[in-house]
């Protein structure tokens, strides 16, 4: 069953005569039959004026089909489209889509952001702004795209395959090329149309063939016809004899919830009065059942848990008799002769249904264009540049380059600035632009570097066009599409930051009250089923200089645009209430209480974020990192490394992490664990073979806690181990990550080298070992030799290798020094996480934990990666020939060792001088059989049993 917000029409009778036809203008009456296509805000027709723009496929198509007068259930029926339909031939559109040459350069594509040129095609899709408004929006905007972003992201907006060229509104106004290419982009949506002889000459037959119904579709038809007669004979006597008033009392005095609107209350009294009164929902034990004629059947209305909706569906539903009170029947001359007689209600046998988005175009598979590849990103894009001296090429000239790979070109020089573009002979000249530059520490490079750079890499290419001696060009800030983060950057003023969105950052602050009370919240609703993932700030501000005060709302879709903001001027003794009521009625919970806050179904859940503390916190220290410090220069670069907070931010970008939502500041432990115990309920739930339901309330709940930018997609069901793991080793990373970020934000700058304060933070000596020695070829061997081959895909380098001794961690191991079968094991883990590990230890990790290389997350555009060797005292394994989560271990053991198809030679190992063995003999396939993991993993119960010993920096090729 399907609810009707899924189907992409709908057919009603107007409750009201204020809704206009999209077609004609004209006023809808009330009572008549509408039909409505089903985006984010209805777009309602007249039934004459539908289908001159839309087509179904099938009743299944139409949600409310069921609820109408049977003739007009007939009339819809002729007109819906079939295999043999006289419409056969037409070509339907798929509405709210268009073209036109753009008429100016200041738009910007929705997808990728670029500017779209004055006269470059362009293609326009008309949807709301702004879903989770207060106020309902009449009217859609046009957001716009390249056509060939338009193509790349079509699935992302519903928007099928099967819509060709004919769809777009004014495609015929394009020039003849112009029609050609895009017709060849996005297909054409070609139907044949039948062969028929001239008309007045056509014979009966030349008709196609109507197909005979059976006796059984017969016979469920007139029993269908029969119902709704019944149906509507009670509806249509209620509405005449009975007030609303009434009709509520019927319906409260048969334990039925009373909906809003003349309409359902008449549909629920018919039901009732019909097929008797219906029971509470057996799944939820709480919830009331409402017909749908949408799902075809009976729905609850109610809640599983205050995070998710109960999905119940059935078309047998338990019943009581109908009652009706004697007063009621004095009030009503329908109702005193009326006598219940218990009915059982008939469903059609809806025809399968078309894709639910509102897919009107009929198109043969040829017709579609192949799918483009996706628009590559310019690879300088957002690169301000200035161009110093006569070059070889004008300025003008030079410009046009620039800017075709998506750069900006300044004429002055400042800290905006990422680069400059120059010749030698300038530079030699030293004049006042060179200077500046120098002062600036900028990066000046030759003509050369933009023809190169459309090829290759932005940064390294800087690196080697650049030609002057006061840096190389190495720090040069390009980012990427892929690791661009969408941060906005935050002034605290007191406890928070005013949203740069509200317009107001640089004149106001976020109010204060008693008891720590901050009126700066973001809240966050998320709805696997509706496939909603929106969220709502709420801030209460007043001005730095004199007495204004306002109240900025703001909500959307995360991860999109689709959203709005308001900013409202109240009186002092307005502003703070308002606050409250809007907190009230988004989150169903006070705001004084919000410290015992408790979700409600259907209510915005509070996200803990403190906006803009990160900015703060990591004001860039007066000493440039590495210049003044004494450490050797390999473990300054391997602090500069592991303390990179862009490299942080595009992990979290890689989760799918919505950073607006969650900046790096605002990893708390607390939610992090709180989305640990739902992961881990989750796993029960899917061992158990628990009802959809139920795993569906724990993904809302989790994805609540980390909010995910999913953009235009409808977030995932964690319904498969797969994803459990992979969100459960995400969390992991998260808490290393969070360890990382609050100790650059603790480091005060007290005028110390950076690279010193985050070396001492970690509470870790490291040294480096000599490249001679025999610790370093013997890690190397061991590299080589266990480096599995089935990651043929890429070759280890060992560039560097640290002696690793925590402080405190040889007292805690003392107990296990002794310990019989002690062996040095690889751990990998992301870059990322190392300041977490060395700093606190390796923790424990759930079944899901990475291991080794493979899991270091290196690629050939980040290849540097990170690899530790540890002292492990394994004791008495347990041998597991497949993965299995122990939580106690079988007596006299002391470890698990998953057996792996593959395993280092025994005969090669060494032993060390403290009795520790290091197997790095070469690897070969095991004699077990029916191995499950594909190398050796070995775990122990506890953190005492591990030692770390060497920290190896890898390169990956």
């Amino acid at each position: 069953m399907t609810d009707s917000n899924d189907l992409p029409f709908r057919a009603e009778y107007a409750k009201s005569n204020r809704a206009a036809c999209k077609l004609c203008r004209s006023n809808i009456g009330k009572d008549t039959l509408r039909l409505a296509v089903m985006v984010q805000v209805p777009n309602w027709y007249h039934f004459s004026c539908f289908f001159k723009k839309n087509s179904a496929c099938s009743e299944g198509d139409i949600g409310g089909f069921g609820s109408l007068r049977w003739d007009d259930q007939e009339k819809l029926r002729k007109n819906i489209v079939s295999g043999n339909s006289s419409t056969q031939g037409n070509v339907i559109h798929f509405t709210g889509l268009k073209t036109e040459y753009a008429k100016s350069s200041r738009g910007s594509c929705k997808c990728c952001g670029e500017i779209i040129e004055k006269d470059d095609v362009r293609i326009g899709h008309d949807r709301p702004p702004d879903p989770d408004s207060r106020v309902a929006m009449l009217n859609f905007i046009t957001y716009w795209y390249h056509p060939g972003c338009f193509q790349d992201i079509r699935s992302d907006l519903d928007i099928p395959d099967t819509v060709g060229v004919e769809s777009l509104k004014d495609f015929k106004k394009l020039k003849k090329p112009d029609q050609k290419e895009l017709t060849d982009l996005l297909g054409a949506t070609k139907v044949e149309k039948p062969k028929g002889k001239k008309r007045g000459n056509a014979s009966k037959n030349d008709q196609p063939a109507k197909k005979q119904k059976t006796e059984e579709e017969i016979d469920e038809e007139s029993k269908l016809k029969e119902q709704s007669k019944l149906l509507w004979g009670i509806h249509d006597k209620l509405k005449k004899t009975c007030t609303l008033d009434m009709l509520r009392t019927m319906l409260c005095n048969n334990n039925q919830n009373i909906p809003s609107g003349e309409s359902r209350l008449l549909e629920c009294c018919t039901d009732g009065m019909a097929f008797g009164a219906l029971q509470q929902c057996e799944e939820c034990k709480d919830g009331q059942l409402v017909y749908s004629s949408s799902s075809n059947g009976y729905r609850c209305t109610g809640n599983v848990t205050s995070w998710t909706k109960c999905m119940f569906e059935t078309q047998a539903p338990k019943r009581k008799p109908w009652k009706i009170s004697k007063s009621l029947r004095n009030d009503s001359d329908f109702l005193k002769d009326f006598k219940f007689k218990a009915g059982e209600r008939i469903f059609p046998k809806l025809t399968q249904k078309a894709p639910t988005t509102p897919t009107t175009a009929i198109t043969t598979p040829s017709a579609v264009a192949p799918k483009k590849e996706k628009r590559k990103e310019k690879c300088l894009k957002g690169v301000a540049i200035v161009i110093i001296g006569k070059l070889s090429k004008t300025q003008a000239a030079l410009k046009k380059d620039i800017e075709s790979l998506g750069g900006t070109v300044e004429k002055d020089l400042s800290s905006d600035i990422v680069l400059c573009i120059s010749s030698n002979g300038e530079v030699k000249k030293n004049g006042k632009k060179i200077k500046e530059a120098r002062e600036l520490k900028l990066p000046i490079v030759d003509e050369d570097f933009l023809t190169a750079v459309t090829d290759g890499d932005p940064k390294a290419l800087v690196s080697k066009h650049n030609i002057v001696d006061w840096t190389d060009g190495t720090d040069v800030q390009i980012a990427s599409s892929k690791s661009k983060s969408s941060v906005i950057k935050m002034k605290v003023k007191g406890k928070a930051a005013v949203d740069p969105q509200s317009g107001k950052a640089e004149t106001c602050h976020v109010l204060e009250g008693p008891n720590n009370a901050v009126y700066s919240v973001t809240l966050g609703l998320v709805d696997i089923i509706r496939g909603t993932n929106s969220f709502y700030k709420i801030q209460a501000l007043g001005s730095d200089v004199g007495n204004k005060y306002f109240i900025f709302r703001s909500w959307g879709r995360v991860g999109t645009k689709i959203g709005g903001k308001k900013v409202e001027q109240l009186h002092k003794h307005e502003v703070v209430s308002e606050f409250e009521a809007v907190y009230y009625e988004k989150t169903g919970n006070t705001f004084r209480n919000r410290n015992s806050f408790e979700k409600v179904p259907g209510k915005f859940y509070p996200i803990d974020i403190d906006y803009g503390q990160d900015d703060e916190a990591l004001q860039a220290s007066a000493v440039a990192a590495g210049s003044c410090s004494q450490l050797p220069s390999a473990i300054i670069d391997l602090i500069k490394l592991i303390f990179d907070v862009q490299a942080m931010k595009a992990a979290l970008i890689e989760f799918e992490i919505d950073l607006k939502k969650m900046p790096l500041g605002n990893l708390s432990k607390k939610q992090i664990e709180d989305a640990y115990q739902v992961l881990g309920n989750l796993q029960d739930l899917i061992s158990n073979q628990s009802s959809r339901t139920k795993i569906v309330d724990a993904t809302n709940k989790f994805y609540t806690l980390i909010p995910h930018d999913f953009g235009l997609k409808a977030p995932a069901i964690l319904d498969d181990p797969k994803l459990i793991q992979a969100k459960t080793s995400m969390l992991d990373d998260l808490l290393d990550i969070a360890v990382a970020y609050n100790l650059i934000k603790t480091a005060k700058d007290s005028g110390k080298d950076p690279v010193d304060t985050h070396y001492e933070s970690l509470k870790t000596d490291l040294d480096l070992l000599d490249h001679g020695s025999d610790e370093f070829e013997m890690v190397q061997k061991y590299t080589k030799n266990t480096h599995a081959s089935t990651h043929s895909s890429y070759t280890l380098e060992v560039k560097e290798v640290f002696k690793v001794n925590r402080h405190g961690e040889e007292g805690r191991y003392e107990d296990y020094k002794d310990f019989h079968n002690r062996m040095l094991l690889w751990h990998g883990s992301r870059v990322t996480n190392f300041v977490g590990i060395l700093s606190q230890g390796l923790r424990i990790a759930p079944p899901e934990a990475p291991v080794s290389a493979n899991y270091c997350n290196t690629n050939s555009g980040s290849p540097t990666g990170l690899l530790l060797l540890c002292e492990v005292a394994l004791g008495n394994m347990h041998e597991l020939k497949q993965s299995k989560y122990i939580t106690k271990l079988p007596k006299d053991t002391h470890s698990t060792k998953g057996l792996g198809g593959t395993a280092p030679n025994p005969s090669q190992a060494i032993t060390l001088e403290n009795g520790t063995v290091v197997p790095l003999g070469k690897s070969s396939k095991s004699k077990i059989y029916r191995l499950r993991c594909l190398t050796n993993k070995n775990e122990v119960p506890c953190e005492d049993e591990i030692q770390l010993q060497v920290l190896i920096l890898q390169l990956q090729k």
